[in-house]
C-alpha cells in the first residue's frame, strides 16, 4: 500500500474522529432511553407502595432530576450496560450505589427545595449527591472510606456538579461546622437513628434515614423537626443497606 500524503492522513484521521463522535452520540441515545424506561420502572414501583408512603407519584422535580444524571457515570465500566437497571450495583469496599427507586423515593421524602442545604451521609459513588445537587442549593456529603471519597469528589468535579462538597468522615456525627441543616439523607443504615443528626437538622427539617441491623428487618424512617423544634419519626418502606460504620 503506497505511503498516504499529508492530506490523505489528515482526511484519514478526521474520518476517524467522526466515527468516534457517532458513537458517543448512538451510546449518549442509548442511554437517555434507558433513563426514560427508568423512570417509567420508578412511576410503577412507586404505585406499588403508595399506600406505605401516602402518594401514587413522586415529585415530578425528583423525577426531572433522576432523568438528569447519568448513573452509568457513577459506577465502573464493565457495568455502564446494566448502569439503569432497577437495583442496586458493586461499587468496591463492600458498598454499593443504591437502587435508583429508594434513590429517587428517598429524595422525594425530603422535599428539597431550591434554597436548601442538604447532608448526606454516606457519600458512596457519589450519585446521590448528584441527584440531590439537581434540587438543592448546596450538598454536604460525608464518605468514611477515603478511596471512594477520592473518586467521588473527582467524578463530581469532572461531571460539573460544583454544589457538592465532600469530605471523609464519621457520617454518625454529621458536619456541625455547615449546620443547622435543611434536609439529611443517610444511606447506610445505623441500629438507631444518630442524636448529632437530629441535633443538626434545622426546625422545619426532614431526615429520611434506614434504621435497623444488617441481618434484621430494616425500615426507611422519616424524621421530622418541627418549627417549635419537636421531633417526630414515621415509619414508611423495608429496605436493605450496608451498616453505618464508624467509632460510635
Amino acid at each position: 500500500m503506497p505511503a498516504m500524503s499529508f492530506i490523505q492522513r489528515i482526511a484519514y484521521l478526521a474520518a476517524l474522529l467522526c466515527i468516534g463522535l457517532l458513537g458517543l452520540s448512538v451510546r449518549a441515545d442509548e442511554y437517555a432511553a434507558k433513563r426514560r424506561a427508568l423512570i417509567d420502572e420508578i412511576r410503577r414501583e412507586t404505585r406499588w407502595v403508595s399506600s406505605e408512603i401516602g402518594k401514587a407519584e413522586l415529585d415530578g422535580r425528583v423525577l426531572n432530576a433522576m432523568d438528569k444524571v447519568p448513573r452509568h457515570e457513577f459506577v465502573s465500566e464493565d457495568l455502564h450496560d446494566v448502569a439503569y437497571a432497577n437495583r442496586p450495583l458493586p461499587i468496591g469496599y463492600g458498598q454499593t450505589i443504591s437502587q435508583p427507586f429508594i434513590v429517587a423515593l428517598m429524595t422525594d421524602l425530603l422535599r428539597v427545595e431550591p434554597d436548601d442545604r442538604v447532608l448526606e451521609i454516606g457519600t458512596g459513588s457519589g450519585y446521590q449527591a448528584a441527584v440531590l445537587a439537581e434540587l438543592a442549593e448546596r450538598v454536604y456529603s460525608i464518605e468514611i472510606v477515603p478511596e471512594l471519597t477520592q473518586m467521588a469528589t473527582e467524578r463530581l468535579n469532572r461531571l460539573g456538579y460544583a454544589k457538592v462538597e465532600t469530605k471523609t468522615g464519621d457520617g454518625y456525627y454529621g458536619w456541625p461546622e455547615h449546620a443547622p441543616f435543611d434536609a439529611i439523607i443517610v444511606t447506610a443504615a445505623p441500629t438507631q437513628i444518630p442524636p448529632p443528626l437530629v441535633q443538626q437538622l434545622k426546625p422545619g427539617g426532614r431526615m429520611i434515614i434506614p434504621v435497623g441491623s444488617q441481618f434484621l428487618p430494616q425500615f426507611l424512617v422519616l424524621v421530622e423537626k418541627s418549627p417549635q423544634g419537636k421531633v417526630a419519626t414515621r415509619q414508611m418502606v423495608p429496605v436493605q443497606f450496608v451498616p453505618l460504620t464508624g467509632t460510635h
